[in-house]
């Protein structure tokens, strides 16, 4: 199944890509391939304006807030696996000591995952995944790179989504003896995904105010934060000096306005 629509997804990619317009300006060094990614984002904009939004918002309305706070919970804690599989990979035993411990309190305690009781003890929640588990290691981030269907990526963290659904996340594989296997009904994992697309979307209704009110250029304003974000989490809060500086400029890069030519006969003060 997930063969199949890799499979459609790169036919899908090449489609889009053979109908891009260029960019005109100068192209972000981090954002080679702006063209394709500006027609899959409006792409996905125009999937999100008329179906995801309009259901996240129904699916707002008629969820008491104690349910939707259960919901959201419980697939944080499916989540959870994921972060303890890349802690391993990622040799942070300690992180990986409170981690398990903060999967087995609220799977066992916590019913489930609905409720969050390891927070409360001092576990706090980590985010960890086979994309930051490669920058760990060095490998460079790349192009961004926005996924159909998905949002923003870059090209060392899209196959990383792959290996983390294939090989660590619950919603796809059941876990026996300690272990993710291959066995989950794929109807179920396929209605799992769904109901989680529609509670993320859910949960950020309220900060998409705040991004309409902030960026002049929501393409960009994404773009800059999405890799922001992912710098901090390779780096665990802490990226390079010189990344940081680069990042910010780019950030706030706003052309400066162009000096008036001085008028025949003045002088500069």
């Amino acid at each position: 199944m997930k063969l199949n629509y890799l499979k459609h997804l790169l036919l899908f990619c090449s489609i889009i890509t053979s109908g891009c317009a260029s960019v005109s300006g100068p192209t972000d060094p981090r954002d080679p391939l702006e063209s394709y990614n500006r027609v899959v984002y409006e792409f996905n904009d125009g999937f999100d304006r008329y179906l995801l939004k309009p259901v996240a918002e129904g699916y707002e309305t008629i969820t008491p807030d104690p349910i939707m706070k259960g919901i959201n919970n419980f697939f944080s804690n499916l989540d959870d696996v994921i972060v303890i599989f890349n802690d391993l990979l990622q040799l942070k035993p300690m992180q990986f000591v409170s981690d398990t411990g903060r999967f087995i309190i609220n799977s066992t305690l916590g019913l489930a995952g609905f409720i969050d009781w390891a927070s409360d003890m001092n576990m706090p929640k980590h985010q960890e995944d086979f994309g930051q588990t490669l920058g760990y290691w060095g490998v460079p981030e790349g192009p961004y790179f926005i996924i159909p269907f998905w949002g923003p990526s870059t090209i060392r963290d899209a196959p990383g989504l792959l290996v983390d659904s294939a090989q660590f996340d619950p919603i796809w594989q059941e876990i026996e003896n300690g272990f993710p296997t291959v066995h989950r009904d794929r109807e179920l994992s396929w209605g799992l995904t769904a109901v989680k697309a529609i509670d993320t979307r859910a949960s950020l209704l309220k900060a998409e105010s705040i991004l309409n009110e902030a960026a002049l250029d929501r393409y960009t304003f994404i773009r800059e934060a999405f890799l922001q974000r992912r710098l901090n989490l390779v780096h665990d809060g802490n990226p390079p000096e010189e990344a940081v500086e680069f990042n910010e400029d780019e950030l706030f890069d706003f052309d400066e306005p162009e000096k008036a030519p001085d008028k025949p006969g003045t002088i500069d003060e």
